[in-house]
């Protein structure tokens, strides 16, 4: 009796961390892939995914470009035994079949185990990263983190409200796009009349976002604001037809339009920029795309969309 009791308990810590058979996947706010977290791990306050109370275990949950799971894939099976003390392994998931690492390494000077994860989804990989200090890891096993891996899995959509909630101010007017998705949680947002696997340049889109520090100085922002419109992804041979200081929403900012071709056909778009500056933070930056035959109507919704972003609070 002695030793059952002792090996039952053990039993029941083990039992413990391991994500409960009938319990429901939990989405981080924004994504697509969910999971069951370990028992002990509840939301992030600070990053998309899960976390101990005290913050020394993190589960974090993100999304990557599709083309990431495959170049994970390739890069199992031509290595398949792992290198630098990495071990691999893959694992069936309700998302799709699962390839993870596990190895050890060091957060500052305390020993970690480090494990991540890549599963693939409907336009994007999920990925998954998780930290477990050393003094833990009696707890939080190498079959506890494979267990919640097992659990990972997808959803379709992510309802507008939910990703707009998200992001730091307020859009009042989604101006009828009809896909929005968030590109980074709590940061930037699309809204756009097609889609991803059709590509967004073949109809009018917006990215909506925050940057960090802008200069103070007219001149300065003049050529910020130029700069910045040349070098945006995805259009090639940019021509800048327009750039000058308004008012948004009673701040100052700076539009700036330019002429170029975008996407595998080079579609004719008409791109917009606006910087709405902000004397202390971040400055919103607001970047819309049109093919030049759409242009027209699509800078009228472009436009209702602006200025109806408001702050939050």
């Amino acid at each position: 009796m002695k030793l059952i009791r002792p090996l039952a308990a053990l039993a029941l810590v083990i039992a413990s961390a391991l994500p409960a058979l009938a319990a429901d996947a939990v989405y981080p706010p924004g994504l697509r892939l969910g999971m069951v977290p370990l028992v002990g791990l509840s939301t992030a306050k600070t990053f998309p995914g899960f976390e101990s109370e005290d913050g020394s275990v993190k589960v974090l949950i993100t999304e990557l470009p599709p083309a990431a799971y495959g170049e994970v894939v390739s890069a199992f099976n031509s290595n398949p035994a792992g290198t630098g003390g990495v071990k691999q392994d893959k694992i069936e998931t309700p998302a799709g079949l699962a390839y993870f690492t596990t190895e050890s390494g060091k957060a500052g000077d305390t020993p970690v185990k480090r494990y991540s994860m890549i599963v693939p989804g409907a336009g994007f990989s999920g990925y998954v990263a998780v930290q477990i200090p050393e003094n833990a890891t009696k707890i939080y096993t190498d079959e506890a983190v494979r267990q919640m891996f097992a659990s990972a899995t997808t959803r379709k959509q992510v309802s507008a409200e939910e990703q707009v909630a998200l992001m730091p101010f307020k859009i009042t007017d989604l101006a009828d796009f009809k896909d929005i998705r968030t590109l980074a949680p709590g940061s930037s947002i699309i809204l756009a009349d097609g889609n991803e696997s059709a590509g967004y340049e073949q109809k009018p889109f917006m990215i909506l976002g925050l940057i960090g520090a802008t200069p103070q100085q007219a001149d300065d922002r003049a050529r910020f604001a130029q700069e910045a419109a040349l070098q945006i992804p995805g259009v090639r041979e940019s021509r800048v037809t327009m750039s000058e200081p308004i008012r948004i929403n009673g701040q100052q900012g700076f539009e700036t339009r330019i002429d170029g071709v975008s996407g595998k056909d080079k579609i004719p778009v008409t791109v917009v920029q606006w910087i709405r500056f902000s004397t202390g933070g971040a400055s919103l930056r607001i970047i819309a795309s049109a093919p030049r035959d759409q242009w027209q109507a699509a800078f009228t919704r472009f436009r209702a969309v602006r200025d109806g972003i408001q702050p939050k609070g």
